[in-house]
């Protein structure tokens, strides 16, 4: 794939996707063959003939041409199978000036025509080669543009001061490439260390523990430089890195929040639990490694939820509902430092084994403090979820596999959804009540001290490493040999659609009950939408007097399984909800998207404006992507205004985030 570049004078640029500077190499390139052979379907890297190790960064932010430019060092250990000629690296977006190997200036050679959605490889050739288990190090003297999907550059009115840019990155799945030359795989574990030099008053922050003098002193130029070092290894999509107008609070003795100066309380008193849901997740989980855990609550265009960056969980500032409703999110983040974090999945393809992980320990962690009816409503809610996905997608899409194929240059961000997360809880849950011997009234929230064992064990054997679900396969029937006879194990990893088993009867519906039997009054007093009674009998405001946040998100999701499709509500009924409820004035994000979808797809157009408010609002995904599906799918009018409110607002999302709403909406 990697054609030899054109040779123009002394030149030293290269510059990767779509740049009017020429590609051209320090050195002239070789002709050589540069065959790639990466392990992962979503990478170019020659991984594993050479393993990246550690890499030593010394950047520099400049925020007038939105760009992070300086050294990348990488140390490498060739692999025990043959001996290594060249470096291949993914890259995107990036402008390469340099390359040495162990000090010697090399010649490098960046893919002629890169890859629409993995990049241009860059490989350097080794100045001979490089026996099994030799190491090496390579400097890639780079920057990133401000083309690089993973960093999104805020101007000081995107903020919430006003006053100060703002610098986040963001490199799940395949992004860090754009941020610089890496093995850009899950399984190419490395640990880093950074020297970062800001523009005063700028903080700089990393998923890494902060090293010498928390305030370094100004240089002649106005900028400080920050240090990091990261001990334990982490896949490159884990690499993350914020500068901005900073402030910090203690929440924890191991843990504290940043933010801009006008939302640290508010995110002081949101995360006030962290604590507690650390030493809960490490009753399930085993010791946390990392040392800090940190959260950074981002501005609004973040656009995940919660991104588990280690010793830094970024979060998005729709979980500040005031009253801890979404404490979950945080939950979910701190398991990550089990699950993903310290036993990565080996590819995209396997990313239920860090999601639906991730969603078994939460619900563990949400058990063990709140009790069995928190873990079971929340279950009832996943399954939800996940049901509208594969009914969105089609029971037959290939993407509601459990382990979706992705080669030839499948894109991990289209196949991004719930399936991951709530199949492979469900996979999980399954797997855990055939170890038991309880015939009847089994208990899914406390599950079996055998399973709980297992996991334990599961972390503590490929802690630092990464497993597939070959792998995990092979573990649990060692560990469970009469109770994995009974796995499909072939149905449950490839087959599409609904898990094979209904796991329904294993969850109490104590808490869900109430809200889903509320929205079933509500969905057959208009069943056919037609107006035919604009409220259920005996329908009152203090229907939902003694619901929690979630209980009312809950109502309104099943409210959506019943009316979301075909057959929406009528704007009588939409108009009555509101009147007895005022769901419009809900300060919590989950609820208020739901609620503008139901009136969207009701018709109502005086939902239009606030839909729009809210995608300008905040760029999170979760929301975002409804609204404008909802907006489109209104007809015509919805269609036309969907398109244009994305035109006008496009440029303050995340580049991904831009990317996936392009993609709904057809733009």
């Amino acid at each position: 794939r990697c054609a030899v570049v054109p040779q123009f004078g002394s030149s030293s640029l290269a510059r990767v996707s779509g740049s009017s500077r020429s590609r051209v190499s320090r050195k002239p390139a070789k002709t050589r063959a540069m065959a790639v052979s990466s392990a992962d379907p979503s990478s170019q890297s020659n991984y594993p003939v050479a393993h990246v190790t550690h890499c030593e960064f010394d950047l520099r932010v400049d925020f007038g041409v939105k760009s992070v430019h300086g050294t990348a060092t990488l140390e490498a250990t060739v692999g025990p199978d043959s001996a290594a000629e060249t470096l291949v690296l993914d890259t995107r977006d990036l402008v390469i000036e340099s390359c040495t190997v162990d000090g010697v200036s090399t010649t490098f050679q960046l893919q002629a025509e890169p890859h629409p959605v993995m990049g241009a490889s860059l490989t350097i050739f080794l100045p001979g080669p490089k026996l099994p288990g030799q190491k090496f190090s390579a400097a890639i003297k780079y920057a990133t543009t401000p083309e690089s999907s993973g960093l999104q550059w805020l101007r000081p009115e995107q903020t919430a001061g006003g006053k100060h840019p703002y610098l986040f990155s963001q490199f799940q799945a395949i992004h860090a490439r754009s941020f610089f030359p890496c093995q850009d795989c899950p399984s190419a574990k490395m640990t880093y260390a950074a020297r970062v030099a800001t523009p005063a008053p700028l903080v700089a922050l990393m998923s890494a523990v902060p090293v010498g003098d928390p305030t370094p002193p100004l240089s002649d130029d106005g900028f400080r430089t920050f240090s990091f070092t990261q001990t334990v290894p982490i896949p490159p999509y884990l690499l993350a890195i914020a500068v901005g107008n900073l402030e910090s609070r203690d929440i924890g003795p191991r843990s504290r929040v940043w933010s801009e100066p006008e939302t640290v309380e508010a995110g002081e008193y949101e995360f006030g639990e962290t604590e507690d849901f650390l030493q809960a997740a490490e009753k399930v989980a085993g010791p946390y490694v990392w040392g800090r855990y940190d959260l950074l609550l981002l501005p609004p265009s973040f656009p995940y939820g919660g991104m588990e960056n280690p010793c830094l969980t970024f979060v998005t500032p729709t979980l500040l509902a005031g009253d801890r409703s979404q404490a979950n999110v945080i939950a979910h983040e701190i398991a990550h430092s089990w699950s993903g974090n310290l036993v990565t999945n080996a590819t995209w393809e396997s990313f239920w084994l860090n999601e639906g992980f991730t969603v078994f320990i939460e619900r563990k962690i949400m058990f063990s403090m709140y009790g069995k009816a928190v873990f079971d409503f929340a279950a009832i809610g996943g399954l939800l979820e996940l049901k509208e996905t594969v009914d969105r997608l089609g029971k037959d899409h290939v993407h509601t596999a459990l382990t979706p194929k992705l080669e030839g240059g499948v894109d991990p961000d289209e196949v991004f959804s719930k399936v991951p997360y709530e199949k492979g809880f469900v996979f999980l849950v399954y797997l855990e009540r055939i170890t038991s011997l309880v015939t009847d009234g089994y208990d899914a929230a406390s599950g079996t001290p055998e399973f709980g064992a297992f996991l334990k064990q599961h972390f503590e054997k490929n802690k630092f490493g990464t497993v597939t679900a070959g792998g995990f396969k092979a573990s649990y029937e060692a560990a469970f040999p009469e109770a994995s006879k009974k796995v499909d194990w072939e149905t449950w990893l490839f087959a599409p659609g609904m898990p094979p088993v209904d796991v329904g009867e294993y969850y109490d519906d104590v808490l869900a009950k109430a809200s889903a039997e509320l929205a079933k009054k509500w969905h057959l007093c208009d069943v056919l939408g037609m107006g035919s009674s604009d409220r259920p009998a005996f329908a009152s405001a203090d229907d939902l007097a003694e619901f929690t946040a979630a209980q009312v998100d809950h109502f309104l999701l099943v409210l959506l399984e019943y009316r979301g499709g075909l057959h929406p509500l009528s704007l009588q009924v939409i108009a009555a909800l509101e009147e007895l409820y005022g769901l419009s004035s809900s300060k919590n994000s989950e609820i208020s998207c739901k609620w503008l979808q139901l009136r969207l797809g009701a018709g109502d157009v005086t939902a239009f404006e606030p839909a729009a408010a809210a995608g300008r609002a905040a760029g999170r995904m979760k929301f975002l992507r409804p609204l404008y599906r909802s907006l489109k799918r209104s007809g015509p009018d919805g269609e036309a205004f969907a398109r244009k409110t994305f035109a006008e607002t496009r440029g303050m999302y995340h580049p991904i985030a831009e990317k996936m709403v392009a993609a709904d909406l057809g733009a």
